[in-house]
């Protein structure tokens, strides 16, 4: 199974806030749209959204214990992930799930050719592979039962 089996179950919906949102605007749409993650964008010279990092829960329990202020006066820019890691269409589960695992992140921007096409969670990748080994279970049931008895007989 690949990434683009996950977008194309999931969709492609990709929830963003700005460098200059708060961290309490970030968490109004964490808990909006019952997300983990946010892409943050800035417009480039060409009006083109760029993605510029990623906030996260973790991002924003961090800043709260290291600055100790108000939500309020925290800009996403200053507790934002800026070096985010990404997948493509074509990686497999395994090396979304190992890229992941390795990093200890939960958040997987979906990239094709420099363009953002959604984003990915653990969660996401465990209901795939949830999904996977449940059809698995269920044919080499069948197969055992005899209903698949025909499968791979050479008549």
């Amino acid at each position: 199974m690949f990434v683009s089996n996950i977008l194309r179950t999931k969709g492609t919906d990709i929830h963003s806030t700005v460098p200059d949102a708060t961290a309490d605007d970030v968490v109004q749409d964490l808990v909006k749209y019952n997300v983990g993650s946010l892409i943050v964008l800035e417009q480039d010279e060409d009006g083109e959204s760029q993605m510029v990092g990623i906030i996260t829960e973790r991002d924003m329990l961090r800043a709260q214990a290291a600055h100790r202020k108000p939500l309020e006066q925290l800009l996403v820019r200053e507790v934002m992930s800026t070096e985010v890691l990404t997948t493509s269409l074509e990686d497999s589960l395994q090396d979304a799930m190992r890229l992941m695992t390795n990093h200890r992140i939960r958040h997987l921007p979906v990239m094709n050719h420099g363009q953002l096409l959604g984003i990915i969670s653990i969660g996401d990748i465990i209901k795939a592979h949830h999904d996977e080994l449940e059809m698995e279970n269920h044919y080499m049931k069948s197969y055992i039962q005899g209903e698949g008895a025909d499968v791979g007989t050479i008549l």
